[in-house]
C-alpha cells in the first residue's frame, strides 16, 4: 500500500502546482486588465521574441536538412519570422496598431457574415447567430472608430482575459484533480481498515487450530 499512497501524494502535489500556476495567471490577468497599456506592450514584446526564437530554430532546422527539397522554403520562412520578430521588438506600438486594425476588420467581416447568414438561412440557431453577428459588428465598429487609440488597450485586454480564463481553468482542473485523488485515497484507507479485522480473525483461528 506504500506505493499507491506515495503515488497519490505525488499526484496531489502536482495538482497543487497547477492550482498555484492558475492563481499566478489569474493575478497576472487581473493586473493586465487594470494596466492594459502595459499588457499590450508586454504581449507585443512576447510575440516578437516568440517570432524571433521560432525563426532561429527554424533556420537551424533548415540548415540541418540542407540537400532536401524543403531547404529553401524553410530558410525563407525562418528569415521572415526573424525579420518580423525584429520589427515587432523594435516597434511594439506600431505593431499593436496594425494588429488592432486587423482585429477590428476581422470582427467587422465576421459580424457581417453572421448577420447575413442568419437572415438568409434562418436555421434553428437564428437568434443566437444574429446576436453573435450584431455583437461582432458592434465590437469591430467600436475598435475601428477609436483607432489608433484603441490599440493601447484592446490587445492588452484580450491578452489579460486569456490569462485570466486560462488561470481559472487550471485552478478548476487542479482542485478537481486533488478532490478525486483524496476520494481514492480515502476509499483505499477504508478498504484497508475493513481488511485488517478479517486478517486478524483468520490468523487467530489458524493459531487456535495449531494449538489443538
Amino acid at each position: 500500500m506504500a506505493g499507491p499512497a506515495a503515488e497519490g501524494k505525488k499526484l496531489s502535489r502536482s495538482f497543487s502546482r497547477l492550482v498555484l500556476l492558475g492563481v499566478l495567471l489569474v493575478i497576472a490577468g487581473l493586473v493586465g486588465l487594470v494596466y492594459t497599456g502595459v499588457a499590450t506592450l508586454t504581449s507585443m514584446l512576447l510575440f516578437g521574441w516568440l517570432l524571433l526564437i521560432g525563426g532561429l530554430v527554424g533556420l537551424l532546422h533548415a540548415i540541418q536538412s540542407r540537400g532536401t527539397g524543403f531547404f529553401w522554403l524553410g530558410v525563407v520562412v525562418a528569415a521572415l519570422n526573424i525579420a518580423a520578430g525584429v520589427v515587432v521588438i523594435r516597434h511594439p506600438e506600431g505593431t499593436a496598431e496594425a494588429l488592432t486594425m486587423f482585429a477590428a476588420l476581422l470582427f467587422l467581416t465576421g459580424g457581417v457574415f453572421r448577420l447575413v447568414g442568419s437572415v438568409v438561412v434562418r436555421g434553428p440557431q437564428f437568434g443566437w447567430t444574429l446576436l453573435q453577428g450584431a455583437f461582432g459588428l458592434l465590437l469591430g465598429l467600436l475598435v475601428l472608430f477609436d483607432w489608433p487609440h484603441s490599440s493601447l488597450y484592446v490587445l492588452g485586454c484580450f491578452f489579460s482575459l486569456a490569462l485570466l480564463f486560462d488561470g481559472l481553468g487550471l485552478i478548476a482542473f487542479g482542485l478537481g484533480g486533488r478532490h478525486i485523488v483524496g476520494m481514492v485515497s480515502d476509499q483505499r484507507a477504508s478498504e484497508k481498515k475493513l481488511d485488517e479485522p478479517a486478517t486478524g480473525k483468520a490468523s487467530e483461528g489458524h493459531q487456535k487450530r495449531s494449538n489443538n
